[in-house]
């Protein structure tokens, strides 16, 4: 019995360290090659013809508004105004009738003064990987700007340059909240999940037909 629990506890720290060193290197490569990509000024911001604004829900479970929703909104529609967008896709989970992340984003944009018709909904943005990848397979879009939080930002502008596309990213506010510990572990599981995705060609739950974007819009 003894032996048995010691050869457990070796796999266990085998594995534990495997672990370790999979985050550690997710995270090295993925500051790496965000390097210059992500911006926190919106003078700094290169114009691209259009913006992919990350979802995520409108309310926290609690019913409280989400901090993480509204910061990448004021974010998106700060681009608007500093003419640095001509258009948005507001990607996000629309798998339940009752839960819709991009009408709920593209109402908050109008609401801030983007016009409605510069705003295209994506319903299947369920993951990052599928809301990256379907702006370009379904909206065309292989020169853009991701607008979402800091840490999602640099795995997403990652996710792009391997799939050949030319992102760049603005920072919305961070967000100070309960959880922060458990939001901190959930990113750096999924940056080792994002270059696990990519060694095995992992593609979108769907595609679809091509949408066609007018970016000619000015202010």
């Amino acid at each position: 019995m003894e032996q048995k629990l010691y050869i457990w506890l070796r796999w266990g720290v085998l594995v534990a360290l495997l672990a370790l060193a999979a985050i550690g290197a997710a995270e090295v490569a993925v500051a790496r090659l965000s390097r210059g990509r992500l911006f926190a000024s919106v003078g700094e911001v290169p114009a691209r013809p259009a913006a992919l604004v990350l979802g995520t829900g409108q309310f926290l479970r609690n019913g409280a508004p989400n901090p993480y929703f509204y910061n990448r909104v004021h974010a998106a529609a700060a681009l608007w105004r500093a003419g640095k967008v001509a258009a948005f896709v507001v990607s996000g989970d629309n798998s339940r009738k009752d839960y819709n992340e991009p009408e709920a984003m593209r109402d908050a944009l109008i609401a801030e003064g983007v016009p409605a018709e510069v705003i295209y909904l994506d319903y299947a943005g369920f993951r990052t990987l599928d809301s990256v990848v379907r702006m370009h397979e379904i909206f065309g879009q292989r020169v853009f700007t991701i607008v979402s939080q800091e840490f999602h930002n640099r795995r997403a502008v990652v996710l792009a340059q391997a799939c050949g596309l030319d992102a760049v990213a603005f920072n919305a506010d961070e967000v100070q909240v309960g959880g922060m510990m458990r939001v901190w572990v959930r990113e750096r599981l999924a940056r080792v999940k994002l270059f696990l995705d990519l060694a095995f060609g992992k593609r979108p739950k769907f595609l679809g037909e091509r949408i066609e974007i007018e970016t000619d819009n000015t202010k």
